[in-house]
């Protein structure tokens, strides 16, 4: 369930965002002056903050700025009464991911919410780190690892792991390997495919129930996630 924290002095505001967010299946958590948010954003979890500019003991600004300082990325949402270009450019440089003006309408403010949150979904995803079953491969520094052993690959051990990883439970014919893997075209003399595949079985299934590479004699692999 996406998950809201309204910081907001305006009791009767916060509270009409609160029943409309609950409407649609949101859950809200409310905090009515700096202290009491922060205690919040320190002690829990949030998809999206709602952060008012101008609050009792110390501006959003101020909590925008000290959150990611200490490195919480949750979008934030400015909300103020303030509306010049000079006030929203101050809002994105103290973190801000996006600024609304009041009074507005609640379905662009929910509108806004959702887009805020998918967009973090998706940037939170784009990382070098992908787990498939019980592998964990890091595109970045060309790691890879089995039930949290490092399987120690080369790179070209890495990109072949890589590709059948792509490619799961399908005939992966030595053509196609040879042409995706290494960039060449095949020379049906080579047994390259064979001797890449035989290390990388040696290191990925050896002393484990579950073999992912099997081998398709006279036509290629099939890198077999289902038992």
């Amino acid at each position: 369930m996406l998950r809201v924290l309204i910081v907001e002095d305006q009791h009767l505001i916060s509270k009409s965002l609160k029943m409309g967010f609950e409407e649609h299946d949101i859950a809200v958590d409310i905090a009515e002056n700096g202290e009491t948010a922060q205690r919040h954003i320190f002690g829990s979890e949030y998809h999206v903050i709602i952060l008012d500019v101008m609050l009792p003991d110390i501006t959003g600004l101020e909590i925008c700025r000290e959150i990611r300082s200490k490195g919480i990325k949750t979008p934030v949402l400015f909300l103020s009464a303030l509306d010049t270009v000079e006030e929203k450019i101050e809002g994105l440089k103290a973190g801000g991911d996006d600024y609304m003006v009041k009074p507005f309408s609640f379905q662009e403010l929910l509108t806004r919410v959702h887009v805020l949150n998918r967009r973090n979904q998706t940037n939170t995803t784009q990382t070098h780190i992908e787990t498939y079953l019980d592998i964990t491969i890091d595109t970045e520094t060309k790691d890879a690892h089995r039930a949290g052993q490092n399987l120690n690959l080369t790179k070209k051990e890495f990109r072949l792991l890589e590709y059948f990883i792509q490619n799961p439970n399908r005939l992966l014919h030595k053509t196609e390997l040879v042409e995706n893997v290494w960039d060449i075209t095949f020379d049906t003399g080579t047994n390259v495919v064979e001797v890449y595949v035989n290390y990388l079985r040696n290191k990925l299934d050896k002393g484990f129930e579950h073999k992912y590479i099997v081998t398709k004699f006279g036509q290629g692999y099939i890198f077999k996630t289902t038992s």
